[in-house]
């Protein structure tokens, strides 16, 4: 059931960026799940240190 909520919470922040960004490749690279999935693609040990919550640090950054 949690995957849901992360599915709802992904459109509603794409489409937060394609209304204020008017472009919808900057809008996906603007979603904080992505952010961090690209800050951290380097990392391999990354899920295994990861904190609950952790893209929340990419949303306003």
């Amino acid at each position: 059931m949690l995957i849901i909520f992360f599915y709802i919470f992904y459109v509603i922040e794409y489409y937060y960026w394609f209304f204020k960004l008017k472009d919808g490749y900057l809008a996906y690279k603007r979603i904080s799940f992505e952010r961090e999935a690209y800050a951290r693609e380097k990392d391999l040990n990354y899920l295994k240190t990861r904190k609950l919550w952790g893209f929340w640090k990419y949303i306003r950054s």
